[in-house]
């Protein structure tokens, strides 16, 4: 295997990943940390795994491997968004890291002038892909502690904004955010911000006993008290203030709306209803490694590739499981 760099930076993949094989190298040390893994039967033992050497003039290619427990062939690109890709594993890995490190995102025509893809779609559906994979990770637990709850809205133009409610038009789309102070966030397409909505958000995702924080917002009334719920009040200017040795506020989850609506407004300038929860789950991922180097975070990022076999149909469906 190839040893993996302290940390990931640019010029290490360059430097040390400039090649498909050894592209593939890393990948397979990634997602193959204790061995070679069949993906068809889950088989283990090395002794029931063998590499077939590359044979060009036989067209074997490289990083091939036979599972005698199947009977089966596979490499590591098998089960994973890379597969049946003709995007150069290479370019694979520099696209991963560029969308890790960039803060508020990076567009697909950007990543096709930077790679040299042949069209946008190419370099969109590629981008797609990686969302796809960030969009799918297991919830291994609840939200706990101090957890902040807030909404917004994400494109389109203000009409019928009142100063009591949240009621817009149809050209807007609605996000929900609850993010857990010093842990992890999690960002939701709704269809309508009501307060029936917002109360299932908080039940399905908080775990009892937490401390759920929120803005004045009508909607937010009548949360369960399995929850302590304290409010911060914005419609009287008060944006931060101190009860019980607990900081009352919503800065955290509007910190994290502001790079979402500065990546959506700088970097993709419009994205569409249907394809917002890919981006949701791209900055998701980044908030949530926060702390992380960009080398960390892509590391992180690339071990979510695997079982995400991705082609246009299966993306439409994980698009709407994502909505709320």
């Amino acid at each position: 295997m190839l040893p993996t760099p302290v940390d990931l930076t640019l010029d290490e993949i360059q430097s040390h990943f400039g090649t498909d094989e050894k592209a593939r190298q890393y990948l397979e040390e990634i997602r193959w940390p204790n061995g070679v893994v069949c993906p068809h039967c889950r088989n283990a033992d090395h002794k029931r795994i063998w590499k077939i050497e590359e044979n060009p003039e036989k067209k074997i290619r490289a990083g091939l491997y036979h599972c005698a427990e199947c009977d089966k062939q596979f490499t590591v690109t098998v089960g994973t968004i890379f597969e049946d890709s003709h995007i150069p594993l290479r370019k694979w890995l520099i696209a991963w890291y560029l969308l890790c490190s960039s803060k508020k995102g990076i567009s697909s025509l950007q990543i096709q002038r930077m790679l040299g893809l042949g069209s946008y779609r190419t370099a969109l559906f590629m981008m797609h892909r990686i969302r796809y994979a960030l969009a799918h990770p297991a919830f291994t637990g609840m939200l706990k502690g101090v957890v902040e709850v807030d909404e917004t809205y994400v494109g389109g133009k203000t009409t019928g904004l009142g100063k009591q409610g949240r009621s817009v038009s149809g050209n807007k789309t609605c996000v929900v955010s609850l993010v857990e102070r010093g842990g992890n966030s999690r960002s939701f397409v709704l269809d309508r911000i009501t307060g029936q909505t917002l109360k299932s958000a908080i039940m399905e995702h908080v775990q009892d006993g937490s401390v759920v924080v929120t803005d004045d917002y009508f909607g937010y009334r009548g949360i369960p008290k399995i929850f302590s719920h304290k409010t911060v009040k914005h419609s009287a200017k008060e944006y931060l203030r101190r009860e019980k040795g607990i900081d009352v506020h919503t800065n955290t989850v509007e910190s994290k709306f502001s790079l979402l609506k500065r990546g959506i407004v700088g970097t993709f300038h419009q994205v569409s209803k249907k394809h917002l929860p890919l981006y949701l789950a791209e900055f998701d991922h980044r908030f949530n490694h926060r702390k992380d180097t960009d080398g960390q975070r892509t590391v992180s990022a690339l071990k979510l590739a695997e079982g995400k076999r991705l082609t246009l149909k299966p993306l439409k469906r994980g698009l709407a499981e994502r909505k709320k």
